[in-house]
C-alpha cells in the first residue's frame, strides 16, 4: 500500500509564494509519474500539474502555467509544487497523486491516478 503525505499548505497573501511537498512511502516512487490536483469548495477536483517518473516531462493546467512549477526528488520519494504569484482563485485543498504508469498520455485525467494523499489546504487572501 502506498501512502502519500502532503505538507506546506497555509494562509498566504495574493502575490506570495508557497511550496507544497508530497512524500511517498514504499520503494517504487521513482517508477511512476506523479500529479497534483486541487479542489475548491463546491467544485470538482481539477488537475493542476504532472511530472513523469524521471522529471523529464511536465504538464500544467492553463490556469497555473507560468506560475507553478512541479519537480521531484526520487532519492527523497518526494514531489514538489512551487507556487508563485498566487491568486485568491488558487484557494483549494491540494492533493498529490501517484499515477499507474511511468508517463501518461492524458495526465489531466483522474482515472490515471491510483493513490491519493489526504490533501493540504492552501488559502490565498486578496
Amino acid at each position: 500500500q502506498v501512502q502519500l503525505v502532503e505538507s506546506g499548505g497555509g494562509l498566504v497573501r495574493a502575490g506570495d509564494s508557497l511550496r507544497l511537498s508530497c512524500t511517498a512511502s514504499g520503494r517504487t516512487f521513482s517508477s511512476y509519474a506523479m500529479g497534483w490536483f486541487r479542489q475548491a469548495p463546491g467544485k470538482e477536483r481539477e488537475f493542476v500539474s504532472y511530472i513523469n517518473r524521471n522529471g523529464g516531462s511536465t504538464y500544467y493546467s492553463g490556469s497555473v502555467k507560468g506560475r507553478f512549477t512541479i519537480s521531484r526528488d526520487n532519492a527523497k520519494n518526494t514531489v514538489y509544487l512551487q507556487m508563485n504569484s498566487v491568486k485568491p482563485e488558487d484557494t483549494a485543498v491540494y492533493y498529490c497523486a501517484r499515477s499507474n504508469a511511468a508517463s501518461l498520455v492524458m495526465p489531466s485525467s483522474r482515472r490515471n491516478y491510483d493513490y491519493w494523499g489526504q490533501g493540504t489546504q492552501v488559502t490565498v487572501s486578496s
